[in-house]
């Protein structure tokens, strides 16, 4: 390995990070002329959008032999979704989540993490199970902006349904087809520089997906959500990582089985560990979401903490740390059952005020 692997690296992310914004940028502008509200832009083009590095990345490694590389890739930006960046994004302002959110997308989300742990249990996630998923993504997608349409009474002024230019459509279009093509030239980098990383260190591409290519995949997410936090707009916020983790299993991973040589293999570790630590942050959602739909402060530290801790274990793990045993027993005996009291908690002040108003 040498000097260049870590050029090619660097450049993949930066690469694809551009793509990706650039791709945003286009498509959702379209989507807002076609009379979509921006929660559902959240939830459906800006989710696939800021998806398209995991998508162009995993069918890459795939098709490259790397299939634990798109499986790692897959699991570990769902959980630095919601982990890291709901958690970072609430840290800069708190967020508001839509009711609707609560109701449909955080259960789908949940839905979708059970449904590829179900199909993982035989070791594997065959090609027609693939096809299955990427089906159930078009049926979402259909109903979503059915539904969005039918709505058009709430719709906020941003996304009124008008008739565009044909000079800002053409725009729009080069942009999304610059996107496309800096999309799959940074995968094909960061999957290159990746694999070179991970074969020189003897760490396994499921481990590498996992933590420096999901990170650096997440990262338009992460860009997309902060920004929109910041700037108000926290329907899109929350609706980006909400979307972007449906969109990661049924899309990212169910294409990359579709189109896979074999089935994408699933470790026993990734069964025993990553993907119930996916389904946990899923379903931490649920509590948070619903003491007064929204993301306090101190509730987007605690998913950042959990983050922090994930990526210490991760990494723990591959080096067979002495301390690791330490670890593990101080986050399942104080840090997790801590938590889980904490929300039932803030559950539970949730329901009573409600109480009190009725």
């Amino acid at each position: 390995m040498d000097f260049l692997t870590f050029i090619l690296l660097l450049a993949g992310f930066a690469i694809l990070i551009g793509g990706a914004e650039l791709l945003v940028r286009g498509a959702a502008q379209l989507a807002c002329d076609m009379g979509i509200s921006p929660l559902v832009v959240g939830l459906t083009v800006v989710s696939f959008g800021t998806s398209a590095p995991e998508l162009a990345v995993s069918v890459c490694s795939a098709w490259k032999g790397q299939a634990g590389l798109a499986l790692g890739n897959v699991v570990g930006s769902n959980i630095c979704n919601i982990l890291l960046i709901l958690g970072v994004s609430a840290l800069f302002a708190p967020l508001v989540v839509a009711r609707q959110v609560v109701r449909l997308e955080v259960p789908i989300m949940i839905g979708t993490a059970l449904l590829l742990m179900l199909l993982s249990l035989n070791g594997g996630v065959e090609r027609w199970e693939g096809l299955l998923m990427f089906s159930c993504a078009v049926v979402y997608v259909a109903w979503t902006v059915v539904r969005s349409r039918r709505e058009n009474s709430r719709q906020s002024p941003q996304c009124a349904l008008s008739a565009s230019p044909r000079p800002r459509r053409l725009w729009q279009t080069l942009q999304i087809a610059a996107g496309l093509a800096m999309l799959g030239l940074g995968s094909r980098w960061l999957v290159g520089g990746a694999v070179s990383i991970a074969t020189f260190f003897g760490v396994s591409d499921m481990v590498i997906g996992l933590t420096v290519v999901a990170i650096g995949t997440s990262l338009p997410e992460l860009a997309t959500s902060a920004l929109a936090a910041l700037r108000g707009q926290r329907d899109i916020a929350v609706g980006n990582v909400v979307g972007s983790n449906i969109f990661n299993i049924l899309v990212v991973l169910g294409l990359t089985a579709g189109v896979a040589p074999n089935a994408i293999p699933v470790p026993q570790q990734a069964l025993m560990v990553d993907l119930p630590i996916m389904l946990a942050a899923c379903l931490a959602c649920l509590p948070i979401f619903l003491t007064g739909h929204r993301i306090a402060r101190w509730e987007g530290g605690l998913f950042f903490g959990y983050f922090i801790a994930y990526t210490l274990f991760t990494v723990m793990d591959t080096m067979h740390h002495p301390k690791m045993g330490l670890f593990v027993q101080a986050m399942v005996f104080f840090f997790i059952p801590l938590t889980i009291i904490t929300l039932l908690l803030s559950l539970w002040r949730a329901w009573h005020r409600r109480q009190l108003r009725n």
